[in-house]
């Protein structure tokens, strides 16, 4: 039979576990969890080659990546505790911030948002004002698709439910659907469907890919904040240069990415500037300009109906301190 332990042994014990756990934890890697905005893909590239080249092991963190997905939000992942960093939208980090809930984006994932809307090449459909009268399927909530309606007076466009698949799209020559396009159009191409794409940002709407975290994470850890941003732009670099390292993990993570349709994505990605822009110089940054727009477009849109400055959306300070170590 077991001697029994006393209250206060069992105090003293919890006690030294927990200093025990704190040095280590002083001098070990800190694990950071980061959660994307989707499953494992080339639109996550720079972070999977700063994960697999030891990038974020030579800032002292421990970074673990969590796929997201249809049903996973990641303003509620973050500012909940259960992650540190997660993936998202300039527009839907401002809404977040005007419904109380404290995050704050701490770099640009994507210059450019590859959003778009796909038909078919014979579509009559030649601008967005041209939507008028006919179906698209759209994610329902779609803060964009509010700005097209508005946009472009749409009183006649009628909205479905996407589906996340081109089986429809295949199907139906009057179909329209929303897609990115680093990755619909490769599957209706395959399949011997023509198509053409017209990118939402060419409208005026133009959201920032983003990175953002907690506001109380990046008070009381602003040096892990810059050594993840460090990191994760140094991945991006060289992801850019070649993707060939993290393109076989993303391949092993996601069986249902082939090669080829890795190769378009990342192809699409570079071809088009989305990560960089049109100036290379502004990879990962943002502009105040940009924010300011944004913000002013989701309140005439009366999406954000409590007023707040942008400002408080998000930082500039890590991709700068970055840029001029």
């Amino acid at each position: 039979m077991r001697p029994r332990t006393s209250l206060a042994a069992l105090f003293l014990i919890a006690t030294l576990c927990s200093l025990t756990a704190c040095k280590r934890a002083a001098t070990g890697p800190i694990v950071i969890t980061f959660q994307t905005d989707w499953y494992p893909q080339p639109e996550h590239g720079g972070f999977y080659d700063a994960l697999l080249k030891g990038y974020y092991k030579d800032e002292g963190l421990d970074v673990r990546i969590i796929p997201g997905g249809p049903f996973v939000s990641a303003e509620n992942q973050v500012s909940g505790g259960a992650a540190q960093f997660a993936m998202g939208s300039s527009d839907q980090v401002l809404v977040a911030v005007s419904r109380g809930l404290p995050v704050v984006a701490v770099m640009a994932t994507m210059q450019q948002d590859p959003q778009a809307i796909m038909l078919h090449k014979d579509s009559p459909v030649q601008s967005f004002a041209d939507l008028n009268g006919h179906t698209i399927a759209v994610k329902p909530g779609s803060i964009w698709f509010q700005y097209l309606l508005k946009r472009y007076n749409l009183t006649n466009l009628r909205e479905i439910p996407a589906t996340y698949s081109v089986a429809n799209f295949l199907q139906d020559p009057n179909y329209i659907q929303q897609c990115f396009v680093t990755s619909e159009p490769y599957f209706a191409r395959k399949s011997g469907a023509e198509i053409k794409t017209m990118l939402i940002s060419d409208t005026g709407y133009q959201p920032y890919r983003v990175v953002f975290t907690a506001t109380s994470f990046l008070h009381e850890h602003p040096e892990l904040v810059a050594k993840f941003v460090r990191a994760s732009l140094r991945g991006w670099r060289d992801y850019l240069s070649d993707s060939t390292t993290a393109n076989t993990e993303i391949s092993k993570l996601n069986p249902a990415m082939s090669p080829d349709q890795m190769q378009f994505s990342t192809q699409t990605l570079r071809d088009q500037h989305f990560i960089t822009g049109p100036d290379p110089s502004q990879f990962g940054h943002f502009t105040t300009d940009r924010w300011s727009t944004m913000y002013q477009q989701l309140v005439d849109l009366k999406v954000i109906t409590n007023p707040i400055d942008p400002k408080a959306a998000y930082t500039t300070q890590f991709v700068d301190d970055a840029a001029h170590p």
